[in-house]
């Protein structure tokens, strides 16, 4: 998977620092405030790894924490919308060099609004996911939190922020996925306070840029998702019907966080929008290095160590696996029962990794097994799919305990590296058509 890019400062005309990251080698300049997500945790999902990718084919994207948010100093509650938000996002695009980029913005997207009312020069195109110009209900406005209840709404905020209770409310999509609730509470604690959360969203409701919205003269296109249960359809709605030309999709499903969802068919609005193409999902298929990991005869050795103790080995287990894929940059894809399935950038960093998971295994007694293959994967949402998967898996099944399994086209990534390996010989693999020469790793040096 792709890793995380480099987080670069700059400072305002205040002199308060801010956080971005580039992203990209496309023709297209975009710019991206994701807020609350601080971008620095951002890559650590795959669906916003799927989102960044597909945007990477076409733009060279900048992603920013707003002022107070994730990386980026400052008061929050002070660059929601006007004169300091556009001061930090001018700051953002001059260190960068953008003349004139497409700007991107999700919920509130009020930023990005002002902006372009008040500098058109600085702005080729207007894209709003999920976004509103006002939400506190009004006698012209039916959309938004009724005014009497903005108090309790905002409480409620308060009171979540920093758990996961807000995913059923944001991301139904991912609401039964674990360790996606677990990442979306650490996220929320790293980007803000809750009392600074809290302030921002109550600001974002009751602000009120409905007036600027006839003097945006860039392209817009407004995304919003027809179910979404947080930020309503019609406040999207409005939007297109009050910026001039405005171009309103409505994409199917309820999730309101940006990179939840049909993410595929958010992308694919915005390439058209700017290329005025689509190249569908060809961008998913990557190059990566796929690491399968087993336990050898667990069902054996859980009946050996009774229901606890096995319970108690296999989060032991977990941890280590996680803890030697976070040291070597691998991307956890998901378990597999007994074992990991996890991608790497680069072969060396999969071998070392899969090496010291083997070894820290016999600390906690337990026998482990892996199998690695570099191929080209195809990315379904948060899984992976396609043959260097299957191939990775049969490698895995073949390994000895305690053994690192690699194929001819592993060994030929790593030429060079100083790790040195055993030829097992040719071997089939069920159901890939034709014989495979694997070999062990028999040595790994000490290297990145």
């Amino acid at each position: 998977m792709t890793g995380t890019p480099e987080t670069h400062y700059t400072r305002s005309v205040d002199g308060v620092n801010l956080a971005y990251q580039l992203s990209g080698d496309g023709p297209h300049e975009l710019v991206f405030v994701p807020a609350p997500i601080p971008i620095d945790l951002l890559s650590d999902d795959p669906g916003f790894l799927r989102l960044r990718r597909r945007l990477e084919t076409f733009s060279y994207a900048v992603w920013f924490d707003a002022r107070g948010m994730g990386a980026s100093e400052g008061d929050p509650r002070a660059s929601l919308v006007g004169d300091v938000s556009d001061a930090d996002l001018l700051a953002v695009l001059d260190a960068v060099g953008f003349e004139r980029p497409a700007l991107a913005g999700a919920d509130p997207g009020m930023g990005q609004i002002h902006f372009s009312a008040t500098h058109p020069e600085r702005v080729s195109a207007l894209i709003l996911v999920n976004s509103y110009a006002h939400y506190v209900r009004e006698n012209d406005y039916p959309w938004g939190v009724p005014p009497e209840a903005i108090d309790k709404f905002v409480a409620t905020v308060k009171d979540g922020w920093g758990t996961s209770a807000a995913v059923n409310f944001v991301a139904p999509s991912r609401s039964a996925d674990e360790q996606f609730r677990a990442w979306y509470a650490r996220a929320g604690r790293f980007g803000g306070s809750p009392s600074q959360f809290a302030d921002i969203v109550r600001a974002g409701f009751e602000a009120d840029l409905r007036g600027l919205l006839p003097s945006i003269s860039c392209p817009t296109l407004v995304l919003h998702r027809e179910n979404n249960p947080y930020i309503r359809l019609g406040a999207g709605q409005y939007l297109a019907e009050h910026i001039p030309d405005a171009h309103l999709v409505v994409l199917p499903g309820d999730d309101h966080l940006f990179f939840a969802g049909d993410i595929d068919a958010l992308a694919d609005e915005i390439e058209e929008f700017l290329t005025g193409v689509r190249s569908g999902t060809e961008g998913d298929v990557l190059g990566m290095t796929v690491l399968f990991t087993d336990i050898v005869a667990s069902t054996e050795h859980q009946a050996r160590v009774g229901p606890r103790t096995w319970s108690q080995l296999t989060d032991h287990h977990d941890a280590m696996v996680r803890s030697a894929l976070a040291r070597h940059r691998g991307h956890e894809v998901k378990t597999t029962g007994d074992g990991f399935l996890a991608t790497f950038e680069a072969s060396g960093r999969a071998i070392r990794c899969a090496n010291e998971i083997v070894a820290g295994a016999r600390n906690i007694s337990l026998e482990l097994r892996a199998g690695i293959h570099t191929g080209e994967v195809e990315i379904r949402g948060e899984d992976i799919a396609g043959l260097a998967v299957t191939i990775a898996r049969r490698t895995c099944d073949l390994a000895r305990a305690g053994e690192v399994l690699v194929t001819r086209t592993v060994t030929d990534h790593v030429v060079g590296s100083g790790i040195r390996f055993e030829d097992q010989g040719e071997r089939e693999l069920r159901g890939v058509p034709g014989n495979w020469q694997l070999f062990s790793v028999n040595n790994v040096d000490t290297g990145p």
